[in-house]
C-alpha cells in the first residue's frame, strides 16, 4: 500500500509537468466545429472551398470525424488511413495552416475506438459465470457510425496491451505525415456492457489484495448487503484504475510521444471523471439537448424527450473544468449544441444561453456539433448528419453565424487568458456512489452527462454543489487521487497545477479510503481549512481488512476533530461564512457566473467575472462584489467597455449598479485600486441609484407596417400593409412554406418632450429569428439573441419622420415542409440515414408552419444608464 501511495504522488506531480505547452491564440479563442467526413468522400478542391468558408465566418478550427457515407457516392468513398485518405488529410492540415485554422482528428471513425485491426483477443469484454467461476465473454459491440475502413469490433478499453496494439495502426500511417493534427480525440465513453478484461482477476488481486473469486457470492449479490457493497466498491475501483491506466494514460502517452495534444470526453465511463479528465491535455464535456431556462421568449423544442435524454447540467460540466483547473490545463472544451432542436429548427437565440452556461461552468473552448462535409455541387440542403444542429453553409443562420462566432471569440479570449479563482474544493466521494445499485448495462456505474438526476444530483455531492452554485460560491470538485497533489502555501491550498483554494469541503460521506482521510489530516495539520458536512465518515471503502481500516478511519477522524483548522457542521454554508470564504450573494437572485483572475504585469491581478442571466428574476440592482477596486463592464456582444456606477452601501461596502436582463451576459472586471483605471467612457461614482430605465415611458410603434417578401425559398413577391404585426405565415397558404427574408417598414415620430439628443433602446419584442435593422437609411445593427434589443445612439433619431426598416430571416423549417414532400430522395445517407429529434425517421411533411418574422411589440424608450445601453445586442 505504501509503495502504491508513493507512486500515486509521483504520478500526480507529473500530470501538470508533463503537459505540452498550450499557447492561447486567436485561433483557439474562436469557436471550432466538428466536421463529419461522410464516407470520407472528400476532395482537395471542396476541402479548400469549405475551409475558406469556415475561416471567413470566424471559425478557428475543425475536428474531423470520418463517418458513414452517402448513398450513390460509394465509388468516391476513401478508406480510413489509406494512402489517398492520408493525402486529403495532409491537404486539410496544410490548408488549415494557410488559413490560420487548426485541425483535430478522432483516433478512429465513429465511436468508440475500434476497427478492422481489433482482433477478438483485444476486443471489448464482459464477465460471466461458468461453473462457479468468473470467465470472459466478448461483447461483440461494433464501432458505431463507422466510416469506410473503420468498421470492426470495439477495443478493450481496460487493457493497456489492447490499446497499444490498436494504436499501432496509426504508427504505421498517420504518424509519418509531415502535417499533423493539433490534437487527437476520444468521444464520450459508449462502450456498452463491457465490464471486464482478460487479466482482470490478476489486476484485482494485485490492486485490492484479495481474490475476487473468493467473494463470488458477495459479488453476484444484488440485495445490497454490507459485504456486497464493499466488494462492488473494489470492483468499480479496479475498473476505474484499469480504464485510467489501460486506456486514458496509454492513449495520452502515445499522443504526446507523437506530438499530438489529446482531447477526451471522459463522461459515460465507469471511472472517476475527474481523474480521467486530468490525464489529457484538453478535457471535454458535452452539452446535449436544450436546458429549460425561464428566459422570456426562449423557444424549447416540444419534441425533445427530457426523460429519455436528460438536459445539460453545469455540475456535470464542472468535472472537466475542475480537472483542468487542478492540473493547470488552460483549455477546457465542449461538444456543444447537440440536438438543441429538430433539424432546420435551431436558432441562434437558442444557442447563446447554452454557451453562456458552458462559460459559467468553466468551459472556454467551444466545439460546434457540427458541420457535415458537403460537395459544392450538391443541391440544398446538402449532406447532413443525423444529429442536429447544423452550423454549416446550408443552415438558415449561416449568414449571421459570424455574429455568434464573434461573441464566442470575445468571451473565450478573456476566459482563456485568465486563471481560476475558486475558493472551495469539494471532495467527490465516489465510493458512496459505488455503494448504490448500478443501473447501466453490465451492472456498472457509467457517469454520463445526460441523466445526472440518476447518479449525481441524488448524491450529497450533487446536492451540495447545486446549493453552492445557487448561493454564489466558486468551487471545483476534487478526487481522492488529486487530493494527494495538494500542498500548503502562504496563499492557501495549492494544487499540482498551481490553482489556489482556501478550504476543502467534504459532503456527507459514508465510505472513504483511509488514505484520503490521512491526506486530509496531514493537510489540516499544516493549516489547511477543512469543513465536514454533518459528521466525519466512519467506514473505510472496500472489503479487504475493512474493520481494521475502518478503525483507522475513525482514529483519523478523532485526530481531525482536534485540528483547529477543521470544522464539522450540519450547516456548511454557515461554516464557510464564518471562515470568510468569498461569496457572491447576488447569484441567489438567479444569476450564473464564473470568477477568474487576469494577470497584470505591473500590479495585482484583475478579478474577472463572466455573468449570465439564464433566468427571469434578475433585471438590475445594486450588488456587492467580493472583489474590490475599480469596476468596469465589458459587453462581448458589442465590444463596448464602460466604468460602472458605484456607491457606498448600508453596510459600508461598495456596491455597483448591475443591469443584466434575462438572456443577457457580460464581463465585470475589478482592477485593484492601485492599478490604472480601465479604458472606457468615464462615469463618476454616484451615491444614488441610476434612474430605473425600465420605468421610463415606452413608445409603442403601432404601425401600420409595410411588408415585402425578400430573397428565399420558394420565391414570393407578395407585399402587404399590416395594421398590426403578425407572423408572415398568416398572410397566405404559400407564405407558410417560405424560408428567407421578410422586410418590415414603418414611420414614426418622437413624442413631445423627448429629445433626439439622447440614446434610446429599440426593443423588437418577439423576433423569428434574426433581425437586421436600419434606421433612417443607416444600418443600426443585428438583433440575433434574447432580448432582441438594439441601442440607438444619441442624435440618430429625428423629431419627426423616422423610417425604421427591419429585415427578418426565419428558419428553414417551413420550406422543408414543402421540400420533404417534393424531394424525399434528399434523405440518402447510410447507417441511421436522417432522423428527427425522437430518433424516428425524419418526416417534415406533417409539421405545422412555424411563426416567422417580426411579431413585436416594437417599443422605443430612452436609455437612462450606460450599463443598459451597452448591454444590448448589435
Amino acid at each position: 500500500m505504501k509503495k502504491r501511495f508513493l507512486f500515486t504522488l509521483l504520478l500526480i506531480s507529473g500530470i501538470a509537468a508533463a503537459q505540452p505547452a498550450i499557447r492561447t491564440t486567436s485561433q483557439q479563442a474562436k469557436p471550432w466545429t466538428y466536421w463529419w467526413w461522410m464516407g470520407s468522400a472528400v476532395n482537395e478542391k471542396d476541402i479548400t472551398h469549405q475551409l475558406e468558408q469556415f475561416a471567413q465566418a470566424g471559425l478557428g478550427g475543425v475536428h474531423i470525424i470520418p463517418i458513414y457515407g452517402v448513398k450513390g457516392y460509394e465509388s468516391q468513398f476513401i478508406p480510413f488511413l489509406s494512402d489517398r485518405w492520408l493525402a486529403v488529410f495532409a491537404h486539410t492540415v496544410r490548408e488549415g495552416e494557410r488559413l490560420g485554422m487548426g485541425v483535430d482528428l478522432t483516433t478512429g471513425t465513429g465511436w468508440p475506438f475500434g476497427g478492422p485491426n481489433v482482433t477478438p483477443d483485444i476486443a471489448a469484454k464482459a464477465w460471466q459465470v461458468q461453473k462457479d467461476q468468473l470467465v470472459t465473454r466478448p461483447t461483440r459491440q461494433q464501432v458505431k457510425r463507422a466510416g469506410p475502413g473503420g468498421q470492426g469490433p470495439v477495443v478493450d478499453y481496460f487493457s493497456k496491451a489492447a490499446m497499444e496494439q490498436y494504436l499501432k495502426r496509426f504508427d504505421s500511417t498517420l504518424i509519418h505525415l509531415p502535417m499533423r493534427p493539433r490534437a487527437v480525440y476520444n468521444d464520450s465513453y459508449e462502450v456498452y456492457g463491457a465490464n471486464w478484461t482478460d487479466n482482470f482477476l490478476n489486476e484485482f488481486r494485485n490492486r485490492r489484495s484479495y481474490d475476487l473469486a473468493s467473494q463470488l457470492t458477495a459479488f453476484l449479490d444484488t440485495s445490497q448487503t454490507e459485504q456486497s457493497i464493499l466488494v462492488h466498491q473494489d470492483y468499480h475501483q479496479t475498473l476505474a484504475e484499469l480504464l485510467r491506466d489501460g486506456f486514458t494514460q496509454t492513449w495520452a502517452d502515445w499522443a504526446r510521444k507523437a506530438g499530438y495534444l489529446t482531447r477526451n470526453q471522459a463522461h459515460g465511463s465507469p471511472g472517476n471523471l475527474i481523474d480521467l479528465y486530468a490525464r489529457v491535455d484538453i478535457p471535454e464535456t458535452e452539452s446535449f439537448g436544450s436546458s429549460r431556462y425561464p428566459i422570456p421568449g426562449l423557444r424549447v423544442d416540444k419534441g425533445y424527450e427530457v426523460e429519455r435524454f436528460g438536459t445539460p447540467n453545469p455540475l456535470a460540466m464542472k468535472f472537466a473544468s475542475s480537472a483542468a483547473n487542478l492540473t493547470g490545463k488552460p483549455l477546457v472544451s465542449s461538444e456543444s449544441g447537440t440536438w438543441l432542436a429538430n433539424h432546420f429548427q435551431v436558432s441562434l437565440s437558442q444557442l447563446k444561453p447554452q454557451f453562456d452556461e458552458l462559460f459559467t461552468a468553466g468551459i472556454n473552448h467551444i466545439f460546434y456539433h457540427g458541420i457535415p462535409y458537403s460537395p459544392r455541387a450538391e443541391s440544398w440542403p446538402g449532406w447532413l448528419f443525423y444529429a442536429s444542429t447544423n452550423y454549416g453553409p446550408s443552415s438558415h443562420f449561416w449568414p449571421h453565424l459570424p455574429l455568434l462566432n464573434q461573441y464566442v471569440e470575445r468571451c473565450q479570449t478573456r476566459l482563456q487568458n485568465s486563471r481560476p479563482d475558486n475558493d472551495v474544493l469539494v471532495y467527490f466521494p465516489i465510493h458512496d456512489l459505488w455503494a448504490t445499485p448500478a443501473k447501466s448495462e453490465g451492472r456498472i456505474h457509467q457517469l454520463e452527462v445526460h441523466h445526472v438526476e440518476r447518479w449525481l444530483l441524488p448524491q450529497p455531492y450533487g446536492q451540495l454543489g447545486e446549493q453552492l452554485l445557487q448561493r454564489g460560491y466558486s468551487f471545483d470538485g476534487i478526487s481522492d487521487e488529486l487530493l494527494n497533489g495538494l500542498s500548503i502555501t502562504k496563499q492557501g491550498i495549492r494544487s499540482a497545477g498551481g490553482a489556489t483554494y482556501q478550504v476543502i469541503l467534504v459532503p456527507r460521506t459514508t465510505y472513504i479510503p483511509e488514505t484520503t482521510l490521512r491526506q486530509l489530516d496531514k493537510l489540516a495539520r499544516q493549516g489547511a481549512r477543512v469543513v465536514f458536512e454533518g459528521d466525519l465518515p466512519q467506514q473505510a471503502a472496500g472489503f479487504h481488512e475493512h474493520q481494521t481500516r475502518s478503525a483507522e478511519v475513525q482514529r483519523l477522524g478523532e485526530s481531525l476533530k482536534k485540528q483547529p483548522s477543521v470544522t464539522i457542521s450540519a450547516d456548511p454554508y454557515d461554516a464557510l461564512n464564518r471562515l470568510g470564504i468569498r461569496v457572491e450573494p447576488w447569484a441567489a437572485q438567479g444569476l450564473s457566473f464564473i470568477r477568474k483572475r487576469r494577470p497584470a504585469r505591473q500590479s495585482a491581478d484583475t478579478t474577472q467575472y463572466f455573468i449570465a442571466n439564464l433566468g427571469n428574476r434578475y433585471h438590475q440592482n445594486w450588488v456587492t462584489l467580493s472583489a474590490k477596486g475599480h469596476v468596469s463592464r465589458y459587453d462581448p456582444l458589442t465590444g463596448h467597455t464602460e466604468v460602472l456606477p458605484v456607491r457606498q452601501g448600508k453596510n459600508g461596502q461598495p456596491e455597483v449598479f448591475l443591469a443584466v436582463e434575462p438572456g443577457q451576459s457580460c464581463f465585470i472586471n475589478v482592477a485593484p485600486s492601485t492599478a490604472h483605471k480601465p479604458a472606457g467612457r468615464p462615469v463618476s461614482s454616484v451615491s444614488q441609484q441610476p434612474q430605473n430605465s425600465r420605468s421610463e415611458p415606452a413608445l409603442v410603434l403601432q404601425g401600420p407596417w409595410q411588408f415585402q417578401f425578400g430573397p428565399g425559398r420558394p420565391a414570393l413577391i407578395a407585399s402587404a400593409t399590416l395594421p398590426t404585426l403578425v407572423s408572415w405565415t398568416a398572410l397566405s397558404d404559400s407564405a407558410g412554406y417560405f424560408s428567407g427574408i421578410g422586410r418590415y417598414t414603418t414611420m414614426f415620430n418622437l413624442p413631445a418632450g423627448q429629445s433626439a439628443a439622447q440614446a434610446f433602446v429599440l426593443d423588437l419584442g418577439d423576433v423569428r429569428e434574426v433581425a437586421d435593422v436600419r434606421l433612417n437609411g443607416q444600418l443600426l445593427g443585428t438583433a440575433w439573441c434574447l432580448p432582441f434589443r438594439l441601442t440607438i445612439p444619441a442624435n440618430r433619431l429625428k423629431r419627426t419622420g423616422n423610417r425604421l426598416e427591419v429585415a427578418v430571416t426565419n428558419l428553414s423549417a417551413n420550406y422543408m415542409r414543402l421540400y420533404d414532400r417534393l424531394n424525399p430522395s434528399w434523405k440518402k445517407f447510410n447507417d441511421i440515414n436522417i432522423v428527427d429529434i425522437r430518433y424516428r425517421p425524419f418526416d417534415a411533411t406533417t409539421w405545422e408552419a412555424m411563426p416567422s418574422g417580426l411579431l413585436g411589440p416594437v417599443t422605443l424608450r430612452p436609455v437612462a444608464s450606460m450599463s443598459e445601453g451597452h448591454a444590448l445586442g448589435r
